[in-house]
């Protein structure tokens, strides 16, 4: 049996910048649509068993009818094929609000052939999957406000933190139940779209316990599972890379930001047969090339001719997302030339130029003793001295304020 897994699709993340003249689609949003395309046509043209989508089709749960039409077209395609499809629904689905419907609930509303949402945590049963040997416990995303009103009174006084222990706890006792129901000569699947606890969202950062509701990992390694499908995370990863089960997160399916830029993107096939261990086929999607570049620049000569080098070729730049941090002393800001970095990413898709000029921290603070100053005026001087400017510096100004106008707590 072959199950296509792939999660975080967010097909409207990007619906800004150039648009396609003959579609009227934000050329972003036609990269997500195109890695979708080679998912959908790979699950037909290969004749999967079962797609299973962990989570997040689109940026909220209130997409334009654009998108959820041009998401409908995909999973119709698999509709009409035949293929039990499993969509799952993700944070980026659900509303914040009890009772409000789900970006997902017109598939259940029109029940569209051989498509299955789950919006709640469930057991599915080849009743529940066209007849196929199989049964899948499936875990949506579970909101604050579902925990919070879940929890009742028993919430009270109990800090987040506490709160999210307490659901984690509850869930691994309710997914215990579930596999106690599972019938135990069929294989049996857990899809979730949660954090877990060792996993990492990217730049070696990791999933800790107590920041967010964390499935631990005892409870996704358990050996009772042939595979484990994930969304939520990014970055693609096995969490129990080399042994039983795959605990897999495949992963966006296209670059959302620049902290992916040195991310490839992948869907998953895994392979499951009775009495032997499950394979795992990771596919790389063909995506946009995203391009990240940090320059500090010092006494340059020829700043400009620098920053040129830095980003390479113009051939190497064609059709990419590209930006350039550059940080640099105050006194070269006339030396840098926009244009003539424009003019060399002429042919990107995207040219992002952040400039952080420097300024001498002492020519900024002043000679006014720092212990006459307030508190405020103390994180404004840092903000001046540091070259934040404009907006930023006012939005963190503000953001200061409030921090620093919080009654302090006191023990009692």
């Amino acid at each position: 049996m072959r199950i296509l897994h792939f999660a975080d699709a967010h097909i409207d993340m990007l619906n800004r910048g150039k648009h396609d003249p003959e579609t009227g689609l934000p050329v972003r949003v036609m990269d997500f649509l195109r890695s979708l395309d080679v998912i959908v046509e790979t699950a037909i043209e290969e004749k999967v068993d079962l797609v299973l989508f962990a989570g997040d089709a689109f940026k909220d749960r209130s997409p334009a009818p654009t998108f959820i039409r041009e998401w409908g077209k995909r999973i119709m395609r698999l509709s009409r094929a035949g293929i039990p499809t499993v969509l799952l629904v993700g944070n980026h689905d659900l509303s914040p609000a009890l009772g409000r419907a789900h970006a997902l609930d017109p598939f259940n509303t029109f029940e569209v052939p051989h498509v299955h949402v789950v919006d709640r945590p469930t057991l599915l049963t080849p009743n529940d999957l066209d007849g196929l040997p199989l049964q899948i416990v499936a875990l949506p995303w579970v909101s604050r406000s579902g925990m919070l009103a879940f929890l009742g009174d028993q919430a009270e006084g109990l800090s987040l933190e506490e709160v999210y222990s307490r659901m984690a706890d509850l869930i691994t006792s309710g997914v215990e139940n579930l596999i106690e129901q599972a019938t135990p000569e069929l294989p049996l699947v857990l899809t979730a779209h949660a954090s877990v606890q060792g996993a990492k969202y990217g730049a070696e950062r990791l999933v800790m316990l107590g920041n967010d509701l964390v499935l631990p990992a005892s409870l996704v390694k358990n050996p009772r599972w042939a595979y484990v499908a994930l969304g939520h995370i990014h970055k693609a990863q096995d969490l129990n890379e080399g042994h039983q089960p795959p605990v897999i997160y495949p992963g966006s399916i296209e670059r959302v930001d620049f902290g992916e830029a040195h991310e490839d993107k992948f869907f998953v096939i895994a392979t499951i047969e009775p009495g032997k261990p499950t394979q795992v086929s990771w596919r790389k999607l063909p995506t946009r090339p995203v391009i990240d570049h940090r320059v500090t620049l010092t006494n340059e000569v020829s700043p400009t001719q620098r920053l040129i080098e830095a980003l390479g070729p113009q051939e190497a730049l064609e059709g990419a997302v590209v930006r350039l941090v550059v940080t640099y002393p105050q006194e070269l800001e006339a030396h840098i030339d926009d244009a003539a970095l424009y003019a060399h990413t002429k042919h990107a898709l995207e040219f992002h130029l952040i400039k952080r000029p420097q300024v001498e921290a002492r020519a900024r603070l002043g000679n006014e003793p720092l212990e006459r100053l307030t508190p405020l005026e103390l994180v404004d001087k840092y903000l001046l001295a540091r070259g934040v400017e404009g907006e930023e510096r006012k939005a963190l100004l503000d953001l200061a304020r409030e921090i620093l106008d919080r009654p302090s707590e006191t023990a009692g």
